[in-house]
């Protein structure tokens, strides 16, 4: 209850200065935490940042050249990694909050003790049963499972302390290897006050970095607090909106929510929690609400929020939200019938506009749906059908069965198709691509990630395991192989799962695959052409744009998250790879002398397509100054994984800002990516100030 909270804080703080006979004068107040934004409306709160920041600022307050920043607390567990006395990246737990400081505290109490005495009870262990590191409903097995071997509970203390290290580092960092991280590590945060946990990190980390510097902060458990402190102090301008000491002591609130708080602006109706504040005979109503709309109090206030956001949007373009719509338009195409001394019969054209041809939004079409609306649109057709964007509903609906290994933008494709099939298409479109038109001159290979190219046979054995979902509605699924290396063989591929269906020549379809390169260029064109809009204005205008380093699927509204629109919403504009110009002036702005279209100087597995086009963004942003890498990746991605330290190295070289949201997967943490989003938004805004300081030391 942080209304509470606050109001005990600050009436014992008033309390002890009045004991000494003084009188206790607010200049200015900063708020951090979870709370920090309904806190600042509530009681005028001067600033409010976000947790990372806060302990970000108050390790470097009290030391210099620190490399790591472990900050645990009762559920979170944050990572700061510095370079250069700046944040270079960032880890935070998502989901679980396994052996924090709220799980131990439950633990000691369970046990008798309280959590002030962990420690000197652990201590007293000569032996510790080893503990699994991960969810805590495994270790609370863990512990009924020692209990019944025997161990007693100063032993069991005492193991859980020595796993907090591995949940840290192995579940959260997942990074085994800590000399790359540095030699300057320090312990902050509210479970670092237990120094049988101290002791466990200790020993941890100098196992792995003999020669590291173990640090732990003098306020360990107010560090953040002190750094939202001195943000206060330098936002102080003489003057502060806080409600005044008095004031806030009598402050009397209400929480609510339930139906009457359910938001009726759209269509989702979340539920919204209401507080509701009186103070000095005046209430106020603060709402908390997934979204603008969310946050209005009447329908016109809505309207005008999201009128303001599609204002916002003209004027900051998010380029992944554009791409994802885009991409199935229709092009401009010739049509591949009309060959001179070609026999067509109108019969054959008719049949063609009849169909409906279904194609799922998912997965590679994110960058190929161009080329096979064209050449099918060249060849007559023209009733198409898309499955809806993912979405939760979508999820929850229709994802039933199916392979669970996979990531998660393979496994909803099961769900795109049954989506699909409600709509009643003819025929559902969903090759296997086994490769992608190579970008690079001296790549090993273009090939597309195998699990990605095999979906289809998945989808297609679950709908007709049973029952032949297809066949029952009278649907074709057509999933051929396509390889777009080699375009004599697509040529044949495409001529072989077509001709029967459209009744289809070798000659047309020769010309109708032209067709689609041409739909293909223009709407690679088109977007590239819009990234060369916003390098242009942030660089006049000494602004960061964020170029979003992801696979082409990573655009689906359902599969980002949304994470770019909530950076988007704060001023920065976002690029896609595919949208990084490549006109000459652009090119030797990045790369120098170096030839551009070059990898295997720095990848030199260079197979995968859609692996080499994120490395070359790494390599596009590390060579301009108003790039900033944001890294998206999916939980389970085999080929990202091994390149997630070649990015970050090409990053660190260059000096380029560099945070990451890898391990993406149905779950939507809006916890974690809120703390995210708002720690990005302050370095880059750092950096930004950089930016323009250095410029106008130039003049």
């Amino acid at each position: 209850n942080p209304l509470e909270d606050v109001k005990k804080v600050v009436g014992f703080i008033a309390d002890r200065v009045r004991a000494f006979g003084a009188e206790l004068a607010v200049l200015s107040v900063g708020v951090t935490g979870y709370a920090k934004d309904m806190l600042k409306e509530t009681v005028g709160a001067d600033v409010a940042i976000v947790e990372t920041v806060a302990h970000t600022i108050s390790a470097k307050h009290f030391f210099k050249d620190i490399d790591v920043i472990v900050d645990v607390g009762g559920q979170d567990i944050k990572v700061i990694f510095l370079k250069g006395g700046e944040v270079k990246d960032f880890r935070l737990n998502t989901q679980c909050s396994a052996g924090n400081g709220y799980f131990l505290q439950a633990t000691a109490e369970k046990f008798g003790y309280r959590v002030e005495e962990f420690a000197d009870v652990a201590f007293t262990a000569k032996l510790a049963p080893r503990f699994n590191f991960g969810c805590a409903v495994f270790l609370e097995q863990d512990i009924v499972n020692f209990q019944r071997l025997g161990w007693e509970p100063h032993e069991i203390m005492a193991g859980l302390a020595k796993v907090l290290p591995k949940n840290v580092w192995l579940y959260v960092v997942k990074e085994p290897n800590l000399r790359k991280l540095g030699r300057r590590f320090l312990l902050q945060g509210g479970t670092h006050r237990n120094l049988a946990v101290v002791k466990a990190q200790h020993d941890f980390i100098k196992e792995r970095v003999p020669s590291a510097e173990i640090l732990l902060h003098p306020i360990t458990g107010e560090a953040g607090a002190f750094g939202a402190a001195i943000e206060a102090m330098r936002n102080y301008t003489g003057r502060t909106s806080f409600v005044g000491v008095d004031t806030l002591l009598k402050l009397s609130f209400e929480v609510r929510s339930d139906e009457t708080t359910r938001c009726n602006f759209c269509t989702n109706r979340c539920r919204r929690t209401f507080i509701y504040s009186r103070l000095s005979g005046v209430e106020r109503r603060y709402i908390i609400a997934p979204c603008e709309r969310g946050m209005q109090d009447s329908l016109e206030g809505a309207k005008e929020a999201l009128k303001k956001l599609k204002k916002l949007k003209e004027e900051v373009p998010n380029l992944q939200e554009i791409s994802s719509k885009k991409v199935f338009d229709s092009y401009p195409v010739e049509p591949a019938y009309r060959l001179k001394g070609f026999f067509f019969t109108g019969k054959v054209l008719e049949h063609r506009r009849k169909l409906r041809f279904g194609i799922p939004r998912v997965l590679n079409f994110y960058s190929l749906a161009p080329f096979f609306r064209g050449y099918l649109e060249s060849l007559g057709v023209e009733n198409f059908v898309f499955s809806d964007y993912t979405s939760e509903k979508m999820v929850r609906e229709e994802l039933r069965g199916g392979a669970i290994d996979p990531c998660f933008p393979s496994k909803v494709v099961l769900a795109h198709v049954r989506n699909l099939i409600k709509k009643k298409p003819d025929v559902i479109f969903l090759p296997k691509i086994a490769t992608l038109k190579p970008f690079f001159k001296d790549s090993e290979g273009s090939h597309a990630c195998p699990t990605v190219s095999g979906t289809p046979i998945s989808v297609r054995a679950v709908l007709t395991k049973e029952g032949d979902e297809f066949r029952e509605k009278n649907i074709l699924l057509l999933d051929p192989v396509l390889h777009f290396h080699d375009e004599k063989l697509l040529e044949h591929e495409l001529y072989s799962a077509f001709a029967k269906l459209l009744r289809l020549g070798r000659l047309e379809n020769r010309r109708a695959v032209e067709q689609g390169f041409k739909a293909l260029s223009a709407y690679q064109e088109e977007m590239r052409s819009l990234g060369e809009k916003v390098l242009r204005k942030v660089e006049m205008e000494n602004r960061i744009a964020i170029l979003v380093l992801a696979r082409p699927y990573h655009n689906d509204p359902g599969i980002n998250h949304g994470i770019l629109e909530e950076l988007q919403k704060r001023g920065y504009p976002v690029l896609t790879i595919e949208s990084l110009p490549i006109k000459p002036e652009f090119l030797r702005k990045v790369f120098g002398d170096k030839d551009p279209f070059s990898i295997k100087g720095v990848w030199k597995k260079s197979y995968s397509e859609n692996t080499n086009r994120k490395i070359w963004g790494a390599m596009y942003a590390g060579g301009h100054p108003n790039i900033a890498i944001l890294d998206l990746s999916s939980f389970r991605c085999g080929h990202d994984a091994p390149i997630y330290s070649l990015v970050e190295e090409i990053a660190e070289r260059t000096k380029t800002p560099y945070f990451t949201f890898h391990e993406i997967d149905e779950n939507k943490p809006a916890g974690s990516i809120k703390i995210r989003v708002e720690t990005i938004d302050y370095f880059l805004r750092e950096r930004m100030e950089n930016l323009r300081f250095s410029s106008k030391k130039v003049v």
